[in-house]
């Protein structure tokens, strides 16, 4: 199966020598700039990446954007900063590869000192927690990293275009009956500030969209 890696992109420019030179064979980045103003794009495309433009600002935004471009069977999702080795990425891909998972999740295990801040760390059990009792389905994470096949997700419907994507994706798979699994990958500390996990006012915002994705889809 060709399998695409959807990675949205936004002032990462520190970051994807990095995660480009890592990406394994048979895996094609897709890295989505999503307003970039230092030169992420150039540096993507002349690593050999597929480069594309999403101007409407937003972390779903940028993600769905990917998955309307990517040709693979399978698509892939990670963040571009280099908290995930995507030399990990067959253990996402794999299970839905096999036929033995319709979503799989990678849950982030902590590699190095101060890869995952506290707030953040706190902010995503909650929010896992709350996953649990809507689904039924034992996730520790809401894992950036991740896999599903492309009809699949395009089936979803997925709607929003904010830091709420990756739950619906999770919730509306769910309700689709999918067999949902998770499995351990390791969580480096980024190259540069996160936009959303390394301040208390990212994460806050990440919180607020996920729980009006969770009001929505009651």
């Amino acid at each position: 199966m060709d399998i695409d890696v959807v990675l949205p992109c936004l002032n990462e420019a520190a970051a994807l020598t990095r995660v480009l030179e890592r990406m394994p064979e048979g895996y094609r980045p897709i890295v989505v700039d999503n307003g970039s103003t230092d030169g992420s794009a150039a540096i993507a495309a002349r690593l050999g990446a597929t480069v594309v433009t999403e101007p409407r600002r937003g972390f779903g935004a940028a993600c769905h954007a990917g998955l309307t471009a990517a040709r693979g069977d399978i698509v892939c999702f990670m963040d571009a900063d280099a908290t995930l080795d995507p030399r990990q990425l067959p253990r996402v891909a794999d299970p839905v590869r096999e036929g033995r998972a319709g979503l799989v999740l990678g849950r982030r295990v902590p590699a190095e000192r101060g890869a995952w801040p506290p707030h953040a760390r706190l902010a995503n059990a909650a929010l896992a927690r709350m996953l649990r009792g809507r689904t039924g389905v034992p996730l520790r994470d809401l894992g950036p990293m991740r896999a599903a096949t492309r009809t699949g997700l395009l089936a979803l419907g997925l709607r929003d275009r904010r830091f709420g994507y990756p739950l619906e994706m999770v919730l509306r798979a769910s309700a689709a009956g999918w067999a949902i699994i998770e499995t351990d990958v390791d969580y480096l500390a980024r190259a540069g500030r996160s936009k959303v996990t390394g301040t208390v006012r990212g994460t806050a915002r990440a919180i607020a969209d996920m729980r009006r994705v969770i009001r929505e889809t009651a």
